[in-house]
């Protein structure tokens, strides 16, 4: 059988919590060895591997002796407080018994949109892989929120796969991969492979009794989509499954593939598209989307119907259509009142009535990233 892709130079290995976490609740520690004898051999065989882990919650559960999940935020945050080096640690028995070491690191989206200390993490990360050590990251839970709640570090593996130009992004989950229809119900089937992640029914992923029936998908296709547009491959696949890693690696047919594109968008659009967090949303009429899609200008007031959030000049905002569709995401020229202020109207008229600071694009072509 023809393997999907070329062995990997570097791949990025994700992990989340559900797939960390023992039938009480609390860190499987037999899981954390296993993926981490997993993890040496693909160094082993020849391919650098940094590791975004989950599971710091579930770890430090059993160090504070509860017997559930906590709810609130405040208490998730202290556990996963307690429980990250307890996480670390487990990875490093096995690294030490095998010659090797980890090396923890905790980041945050400002880490990949601040220049300087996104240099500073990428010059850190790949010193590391040449001093044969396995990065092990993990989002700073102890002081993060959305983490915790939503993207299950889905979303970080994606920027983190980004920043070092990795050939793959692995998703490990507690699913075999993408379905098309719920898969706790007979005759939904395996999806194995997405060319185009814009053809995926997105409104119809992450709910119960949905396209997947996975409250997680969601995010792992919108971080697959992150990585395509890096031009590195993404496979999900079911993280208890033998082998997993190896399998995926040398490209089987193993969980879903998510083909790369064949070239990489260029950093500062990946920036802007997917690294930024969204303050506030931009309506547009059907001709400015259309306009938008097809032809990539820039965005005129004369398109725009409303505006809502909090955004200031400079602040990443969505684009959407009559529908309710993502068009676009961009920087944002003027703060929410002055799009609404100017909403209709051209530039022509924005000028005349309120004076040379309303001349501008809402969105400039340079800083606008267009959804197909």
């Amino acid at each position: 059988m023809t393997a999907r892709f070329d062995r990997p130079r570097l791949a990025v290995v994700k992990v989340g919590s559900s797939s960390l976490r023992g039938p009480d609740g609390r860190l499987d520690r037999g899981q954390v060895e296993s993926l981490a004898h997993q993890v040496l051999d693909a160094a082993d065989a020849g391919t650098d591997v940094v590791l975004v882990s989950s599971g710091a919650v579930a770890a430090g559960m059993g160090l504070l002796g509860f017997d559930r999940r906590p709810v609130d935020l405040a208490t998730l945050q202290a556990a996963a407080a307690v429980g990250q080096s307890e996480l670390i640690q487990a990875y490093q028995r096995v690294l030490l018994e095998r010659g090797r070491t980890g090396a923890q690191i905790l980041l945050s989206q400002a880490d990949f949109v601040r220049r300087g200390r996104y240099l500073n993490a990428r010059t850190s990360i790949r010193r590391l892989l040449e001093l044969g050590a396995l990065p092990i990251i993990n989002e700073n839970d102890a002081i993060a929120t959305e983490e915790l709640t939503y993207g299950d570090n889905d979303h970080l593996a994606a920027l983190v796969a980004s920043m070092l130009d990795a050939d793959l992004l692995v998703l490990l989950s507690d699913v075999e991969g993408l379905y098309d229809g719920d898969p706790r119900r007979s005759g939904a089937r395996l999806v194995r492979r997405v060319d185009d992640v814009d053809e995926l029914p997105l409104e119809g992923i992450g709910g119960v009794g949905s396209f997947v029936g996975s409250g997680g998908m969601r995010t792992k296709v919108e971080s697959a989509r992150v990585a395509v547009a890096s031009a590195a491959h993404t496979v999900i696949a079911d993280a208890r499954r033998p082998g997993v890693v190896d399998a995926v690696l040398a490209g089987e047919d193993v969980g879903t593939w998510f083909v790369a594109q064949p070239q990489r968008l260029e950093a500062r659009r990946l920036w802007i598209g997917f690294a930024l967090t969204v303050h506030g949303r931009i309506h547009v009429d059907a001709g400015a989307a259309r306009a938008l899609r097809e032809r990539g200008g820039s965005l005129l007031g004369v398109g725009v119907t409303r505006a809502d959030g909090d955004f200031a000049p400079g602040d990443a905002v969505e684009v959407v259509d009559p529908d309710g569709r993502v068009v676009a995401r961009g920087l944002s020229n003027y703060d929410v009142a002055d799009v609404t202020r100017i909403a209709g109207h051209s530039t022509a008229r924005a000028l005349a009535e309120f004076g040379a600071g309303y001349a501008r694009e809402v969105i400039h072509r340079d800083d606008l990233v267009v959804r197909a």
